[in-house]
């Protein structure tokens, strides 16, 4: 109904000689078919964007890490990885983590 609706609305509008567009829409056919192909480009392309073997390595294995307990230890790895402005997926009782992805 809603769109039945809007077309008879589009469709008094364009016997209105001002509301025509000069254009066509970018929903158009006309519009796509001037568009170029969007250029794809593989992830694989740029380089890496994480850490390195040996930063992380540093990170987990610093002397003073491996003296903590484990809760403790946790959050110096959250730490140590948000100094360097990395997310480390730190778990704690009672603490909600918001998902920045959807698995697919």
């Amino acid at each position: 109904m809603l769109d039945s609706i809007l077309r008879a609305l589009v469709w008094v509008l364009n016997t209105i000689p001002w509301t025509r567009r000069a254009q066509p829409g970018r929903h158009t056919a006309q519009y796509l078919a001037a568009q170029p192909a969007p250029v794809r480009v593989s992830p694989w392309s740029r380089p890496w964007g994480g850490p390195s073997a040996d930063e992380a390595r540093a990170i987990f294995r610093a002397e003073e890490a491996l003296r903590l307990p484990p809760v403790k230890r946790e959050r110096y790895f959250a730490t140590a990885w948000a100094e360097r402005g990395y997310d480390y997926p730190y778990v704690a009782s009672g603490v909600h983590q918001v998902r920045t992805k959807v698995p697919a």
